[in-house]
């Protein structure tokens, strides 16, 4: 099957969850229906950061298995400081790039549509090749412990905050990357601006402590994301998707909330219209309220306060919760969890179809696909 479906019938289950099975242009990219792979690391790539085969049948899976939308793990844009993990895809160099093109194509040919995350770890790198050191707004050792199943190990090292010459590096690596994207067939881009990662270790207060234009208030701090994606903007076609992803949680910091709450949400999501095709909200549970116990969730604020295309993650792998939040103002539902447990997600909820719960062992001892491949070998003994 491929990730063009036909609309659920009305009635039952299947019924209350047919919009997730209707069309949606998305900046001029036509997608079958609602259902969004979410980006996941994998760590899957060569020790030269080049995608393989093995990748090519991971993505093309979730094609098959009727999502419109597959959006790649974060993928490192220089040879410099923005490699997070080992093993982790680049889009750095024409080698990589050519590497690429061939996951690309296999979606492609599924019927599905691919869209490539372009990430840089900043402080939180706990494994890259290029450098030994770790970069970040301000000499600041983030909070938390290394992932292990990232292979990481102890607390993180304390960055150095980057000059000037830093920052301007990380921007031209954006852009090439998204060039690089363009070349090799994807669909789009998504500039990685949460999760604490560098763009969103900027916005975040206490981590950002810097005294010139890129410190002090949130205008200040959503400076480098800004010019970011207005690189990212300029050096692609205009037809070509540039989304973007926001989030207040962090992977070493996962009770952060914005101090502003809504006021800065108001504030984070209306800067991003002018160069940002669409914005993609990440929280551990997207239905719930995102600034205030009565408050709206994070991506209807987004819609809100940017008027773009949504996409919602967090939790979503439930359908009934998924159209619940494409009811509330969400264009587009990205499932991480589920689309592992089941690559057939839409089509197993198209045809009322019972999803398998998600197995956390699949990502024992590395999460990354032989891991996965593993686990799956050992349930079907």
């Amino acid at each position: 099957m491929s990730a063009t479906l036909a609309p659920a019938p009305s009635g039952g289950d299947v019924g209350a969850t047919a919009a997730l099975f209707t069309p949606f242009e998305l900046a001029g990219l036509s997608l079958a229906n609602r259902a969004v792979v979410s980006p996941m690391t994998r760590v899957s790539a060569t020790n030269e950061g080049h995608a393989t085969e093995q990748m090519r049948d991971y993505y093309s899976a979730f094609a098959v298995g009727g999502f419109g939308l597959v959006i790649t793990e974060g993928i490192y844009t220089d040879r410099a400081y923005s490699q997070g993990y080992l093993n982790q895809p680049g889009l750095a160099d024409d080698h990589q790039t050519e590497a690429w093109r061939v996951i690309v194509d296999g979606v492609h040919a599924s019927g599905g549509k691919i869209i490539a995350q372009l990430m840089h770890a900043g402080a939180l790198s706990q494994g890259n090749p290029h450098h030994v050191l770790s970069v970040g707004p301000s000499a600041v050792t983030p909070k938390g412990t290394q992932l292990t199943i990232y292979r990481g190990e102890g607390p993180y090292q304390t960055p150095f905050a980057m000059t000037q010459a830093d920052i301007d590096a990380a921007v031209r690596g954006f852009a090439k990357a998204a060039e690089h994207a363009q070349a090799a067939g994807f669909d789009g881009v998504e500039v990685h601006g949460a999760n604490g990662y560098l763009l969103d270790q900027f916005l975040t207060e206490g981590v950002n402590v810097r005294t010139d234009s890129y410190g002090g208030p949130l205008a200040a701090r959503a400076k480098l994301l800004l010019q970011v994606l207005h690189a990212v903007r300029a050096d692609v076609d205009r037809d070509f998707v540039v989304g973007v992803r926001i989030s207040q949680g962090k992977v070493n910091d996962f009770e952060h909330r914005w101090a502003g709450r809504e006021e800065d949400a108001e504030a984070v999501f209306s800067m991003l219209a002018p160069d940002a095709d669409y914005i993609h909200t990440t929280e551990y549970e997207a239905w719930r309220p995102a600034c205030s116990p009565e408050g709206h969730n994070l991506a209807a604020l987004a819609k809100t306060y940017s008027g773009l295309p949504v996409i919602a993650n967090g939790g979503l792998h439930d359908p009934r919760r998924a159209a619940e939040l494409l009811a509330g103002g969400a264009d587009l539902i990205a499932v991480g969890r589920g689309a592992l447990a089941s690559a057939d997600w839409p089509a197993r909820v198209l045809a009322g179809r019972a999803l398998p719960e998600f197995d956390g062992n699949m990502l024992l001892p590395i999460a990354n696909l032989a891991s996965a491949d593993a686990w799956r070998a050992a349930a079907h003994r």
